[in-house]
């Protein structure tokens, strides 16, 4: 099987140590890490991040006797990048999620979504439910409307994933994988130094970065929107789940603010724990990683009776 053109260097390999492993899905090559043994957590990322975005948050899993798997979404990070537009449909990412688990066979599993991770892993999840454990939500969102107030702006979201000016912006400048992270941290020297190289690596090309402004196109902002029905659905099927869940948000996130979508979801799903607020804007992995790996070990842990 072909490996992909970006090849992590040794100071990136010392902190993502793991084997990589690929799978076709739908046609498409998929790469995603899987360690440990146990009960398997599933920990999905969205745009413009890959596996990498876990990194601190995996060691805490594995050291409580987890199975981890960390999937890099088609079109991101190691996994092949479609350069097709069509390919690129929230429903294509969701049966390219289906297809992973299945061939896996995951069962007893804990979904982790954050992101785009959460319109993907949600919709696997409900097409999935006999191999569904539970939930754990982070900064995303599964309701058609209304949308953030960040996505009603003109400048920057509007005006970003215009027509012309979305590909240009962030096909050719790459500038969502790398202004646009770098803005979605709190301690941005460190994520410079130790991050920023490596989600702009694994998209060197205009090709490569399609997804990055297709995907925004995905979320609904008016009546007409393609993906309506989509997230009317998973908002009405999500309701009616018992799934134990829990809820973790970056405080200063602004993309997905907490007053609108962690209370958002504390109403879908009145039974969840939390919201657990922790330090982070939008990729709050990045700046407590390790303290969300905690967070979901002892989740999983009172799950299983095991908790303090």
């Amino acid at each position: 099987m072909p490996q992909p053109a970006y090849t992590l260097t040794p100071e990136i390999a010392d902190v993502w140590p793991y084997q990589p492993r690929y799978k076709q899905v739908n046609g498409w090559r998929m790469h995603y890490v899987d360690e440990g043994e146990g009960d398997p957590i599933l920990l999905l990322h969205g745009n413009p991040t890959w596996g990498f975005l876990w990194r601190k948050t995996i060691p805490a899993l594995l050291a409580a006797g987890h199975r981890v798997i960390v999937p890099d979404q088609i079109g991101f990070g190691l996994s092949e990048k479609p350069t097709n537009e069509r390919d690129h449909s929230l429903d294509s990412h969701a049966s390219n999620l289906i297809c992973l688990v299945r061939q896996l066979d995951l069962t007893n599993l804990t979904v982790v979504c954050h992101d785009w991770g959460g319109p993907t892993g949600f919709s696997m999840a409900l097409h999935e439910a006999h191999r569904v454990r539970s939930l754990v939500i982070m900064s995303t969102w599964a309701w058609p409307r209304p949308p953030g107030e960040f996505h009603t702006r003109i400048f920057p979201w509007r005006t970003m994933h215009a027509p012309l000016v979305g590909p240009y912006l962030l096909g050719k400048h790459n500038a969502l994988a790398g202004r646009g992270t770098y803005l979605s941290v709190v301690g941005r020297e460190q994520f410079r130094d130790e991050a920023q190289a490596v989600y702009e690596g694994v998209l060197p090309d205009p090709a490569s970065r399609m997804l990055t402004w297709v995907w925004p196109r995905w979320i609904p902002i008016d009546e007409s929107a393609r993906a309506m029905e989509r997230f009317e659905w998973m908002e009405a099927e999500l309701s009616k789940t018992t799934w134990p869940s829990m809820i973790i948000w970056g405080r200063e996130d602004e993309v997905f603010d907490a007053d609108t979508f962690a209370t958002r979801w504390q109403k879908i799903l009145p039974h969840a724990e939390g919201p657990h607020m922790v330090t982070g804007r939008h990729f709050l992995q990045e700046d407590s990683g390790a303290e969300i790996g905690l967070l979901i070990r002892d989740f999983v842990a009172n799950l299983d009776g095991k908790g303090a």
